[in-house]
């Protein structure tokens, strides 16, 4: 397939404003592709050039674009920095810019070539490499190819979008649950899609998992007391829920792996956990789960989150490993020595993993009891909530570790749970408003907030936030939502409300509010005969959330439960 041919595809999903369009869209694109190229179009689809997992960054700012561009169209860069002024948007002005037809490249060509800017390290190669590509593209494959560097495509397609085209593509219900499950294997939807391609759904049925590759990670749903933690699973292993990073390790030999809760590599910012497994893990080949927290030597006791939150960072890594180093306490084992152990049963799981963890200063294993009694599970919480710890976790004996799915074989219960609506909700920016009074300054007063619809792949409004933010956070937000401003709705956000902007649903933050109430302006939980649901005096707790992606924000089903939680315990 021709790089122009997959502009012109990409046009017409950024254009459309309907999810089931975007889909068809995706399905007739799909059609089209060669197995060959399958994965670079739904990698460059969704924006990248790989996977997060693989920790390959075009490292391309604004300015090395402009720089570039200047270059390559011999327009002057300060002609180009006025005009990106009033654009906002690098790809936009890339097609204004450029005046030739372009190489007729296919669209391998164009990804080797992006993949070889990423791979490069010094500024000036990495120039000269733009200026090369820049040179052999039309004005509309320039917009896409840029915007791709810069990480800002904004076409608005999510995973759970592309696993319906891809299953369109092949037979519907029972393949999408093939496609989901391979994907939740692997976490790469390109070579799940390359796969598919090559082969049918013969090729995913055996689908394996692999070390290198992320097990996208299992979730858990919330009850609001310890009986009824008991009554859904009876007897059942209950854990301490720990109140850091949560981490997934991938051993082979003696290349170790670590990837976030997020599916990102983080390997190099955790030099004691990458140490303590190689010298300590005795098996060649191993996958396991484990919560990461910051322990005060001195004490024994647990920092809290907004300590430990200090070691996600790219320098000053070992610094800061010796001032607040890590414990990894592990709680699950999904593959050993080339078996799958997802599919086997928790309490399997459990004991095999004890077999693996050696239990040393940096590697633990997760406290846990097992019982069927409310009492002891209201004592283990008690001690867990006084030692500084979020909670507990409960999980099915006899349950396998569902990847990328939540459900009651797990279930969590933190101290926030026990109260009103005193729990914290993760939402994401789907649009903002320019504010009135003293706001009006700062060109933002409030956001439009949604929550996800998984069945739908959508994003729903529950709320306007405009409290909870510094007055520099807000310009700092206003200056990060401007970078990915739309001109029309996002096809995969469901609004009645109309914000002054639309942006890309792509920032999650995290809030608190009184309660939940029924609202008919909003669309979380909305049918034809109910209103939707909404939060009564939100206010921001967190700024940007950069440990989660947009479809990591709660879902419609979690409000309405929080709901349905809200009314029991004000009616005890």
């Amino acid at each position: 397939m021709k790089f122009f041919e997959l502009s012109e595809y990409f046009q017409r999903i950024e254009q459309t404003t309907s999810r089931l369009e975007m889909a068809d869209l995706l399905h007739s694109l799909f059609e089209r592709a060669g197995a060959d190229e399958m994965d670079k179009i739904v990698y460059l689809t969704l924006g990248e050039i790989l996977p997060p997992f693989r920790g390959v960054e075009m490292g391309v700012s604004e300015r090395l674009m402009l720089e570039a561009l200047s270059k390559a169209t011999g327009i002057k860069l300060k002609d180009l920095e006025t005009a990106y002024k009033k654009t906002g948007d690098l790809g936009e002005l890339a097609f204004e810019s450029i005046r030739w037809q372009g190489r007729s490249l296919e669209v391998s060509q164009v990804y080797k070539e992006l993949l070889d800017i990423a791979q490069s390290r010094g500024t000036l190669d990495k120039v000269m490499k733009l200026i090369s590509l820049l040179k052999g593209l039309s004005p509309l494959e320039a917009r896409y190819a840029v915007r791709v560097v810069i990480g800002r495509l904004r076409l608005g397609v999510g995973e759970a979008t592309i696993i319906d085209a891809l299953s369109l593509l092949s037979g519907g219900r029972s393949a999408k649950e093939l496609i989901e499950r391979a994907y939740n294997l692997c976490s790469d939807l390109g070579l799940v899609a390359k796969r598919l391609k090559e082969g049918g759904l013969s090729a995913l049925e055996h689908f394996k998992i692999q070390v290198g590759y992320p097990i996208r990670m299992a979730l858990a749903e919330r009850v609001s007391s310890v009986e009824e933690i008991i009554r859904r699973l009876g007897r059942c292993a209950v854990e301490a829920k720990y109140d850091g990073f949560r981490l997934q390790i991938h051993k082979e030999g003696n290349r170790v792996e670590i990837y976030s809760r997020n599916l990102e590599r983080m390997t190099e910012m955790f030099p004691e956990i990458l140490s303590a497994v190689q010298k300590d893990i005795r098996f060649n080949s191993v996958i396991f789960e484990g919560e990461a927290l910051a322990v005060n030597e001195e004490t024994g006791e647990f920092y809290p989150f907004q300590v430990t939150i200090q070691r996600k960072r790219k320098y000053g890594v070992h610094e800061y490993a010796k001032e607040y180093p890590l414990v990894l306490f592990s709680f699950d084992l999904l593959y050993l020595e080339g078996e799958d152990f997802t599919v086997k049963p928790f309490i399997e799981r459990r004991r095999k993993l004890e077999e693996v963890i050696p239990n040393s200063n940096t590697l633990r294993l997760s406290e846990m009891i097992i019982t069927d009694s409310a009492k002891e599970v209201e004592n283990f919480f008690e001690d867990a909530i006084t030692r500084g710890l979020e909670g507990i976790m409960a999980k099915r004996l006899d349950a396998p570790y569902t990847a990328g799915s939540r459900n009651f074989n797990w279930i969590k219960l933190k101290r926030s749970y026990k109260g009103a609506l005193a729990d914290t909700i993760d939402v994401v920016i789907v649009g903002y408003y320019y504010g009135k009074g003293a706001r009006a300054k700062l060109g933002i007063g409030g956001v439009l907030v949604a929550v996800y619809d998984p069945q739908t792949d959508t994003f729903k409004t529950v709320s306007k936030v405009g409290s909870g933010f510094t007055e520099e956070e807000w310009v700092r937000l206003k200056h990060m939502l401007d970078e990915i401003r739309l001109d029309h709705r996002p096809a995969r956000v469901d609004s009645i409300l109309e914000p002054d902007v639309w942006v890309e649903p792509r920032y999650v933050i995290t809030v608190n509010a009184d309660e939940i109430t029924r609202s008919p302006l909003h669309t979380a939980g909305r049918t034809l005969e109910e209103p939707g649901y909404a939060l009564r005096f939100p206010r921001a707790v967190s700024f940007i959330r950069e440990d989660k992606k947009a479809e990591d924000a709660n879902t419609v089903e979690e409000i309405i439960r929080l709901y349905q939680l809200q009314k029991k315990v004000s009616v005890e």
